[in-house]
């Protein structure tokens, strides 16, 4: 089954077009790594899917049933989302994120408890539940804003450069995270610089250049194609 269907999606801002015509798929427990230059329209991709961005024509549908015009607040719900930089609240504590997060999805409480205890000690947060984010250094703010979206089950995951800030104890704990995310089915769309080291999660890849998809495929052929096209 297809988690995420996208299908001639056009976004224009002012007379710029940022994406044009991209269609494709991600299937139920697969992993596309978005890939392409600086402002090849990656983060505008993410930003249309999560419906922060406006598009200008084309489809967006998950589960092959939920589509982002007709069933928003639904679609919403089965998409979390990592940024590239925290976007927190600086009137909320630590805690109070996570349980925004347990509150907007449906989390049970006794489950969310569970969920945050094992997260904030694999992330080595503990003690910080109760600290604002502007007296939390940038990492410990990415790793606050990674485990809000790791609380939900959801069908899909939507992150923008995944080991951005992150130091390498809590890399390789995340990574754990998204493997037992993957197994449950999860499929991941992640923006990176840094290939090779998702390659061990990615199973394809997805190139953009100047707002078009130039290539797909098995992340495999990814080096022929670069070596190809000089992308």
């Amino acid at each position: 089954m297809n988690v995420l269907d996208v299908h001639e999606l056009h976004v224009d801002v002012l007379s710029t077009r940022l994406l044009n015509n991209v269609s494709f798929s991600i299937e139920k427990g697969s992993v596309v790594a978005l890939v392409g230059h600086n402002g090849a329209g990656k983060s505008t991709l993410m930003k249309t899917i999560m419906g922060i961005q406006e598009k200008s024509n084309g489809e967006i549908t998950l589960e092959e049933t939920y589509s982002q015009d007709k069933h928003f607040l639904e679609f919403k719900r089965r998409i979390a989302f990592i940024p590239e930089e925290p976007l927190l609240m600086s009137e909320l504590t630590a805690m109070q994120h996570f349980q925004l997060y347990g509150k907007s999805y449906g989390i049970q409480e006794e489950e969310l408890m569970k969920r945050i205890e094992r997260y904030i000690e694999g992330f080595e947060l503990t003690g910080k539940l109760d600290e604002y984010p502007e007296s939390l250094s940038k990492g410990m703010r990415q790793k606050v804003q990674t485990i809000c979206a790791m609380l939900p089950d959801v069908p899909l995951l939507l992150i923008d450069e995944p080991f951005m800030g992150l130091d390498i104890y809590a890399i390789d704990y995340f990574e754990e995270l998204l493997k037992e995310k993957i197994a449950n089915g999860t499929a991941i769309l992640l923006t990176t610089h840094q290939l090779e080291r998702v390659k061990g999660l990615a199973n394809q890849f997805i190139m953009l250049q100047e707002g078009e998809l130039l290539h797909k495929g098995l992340i495999e052929e990814f080096e022929t194609i670069k070596r190809r096209s000089d992308v």
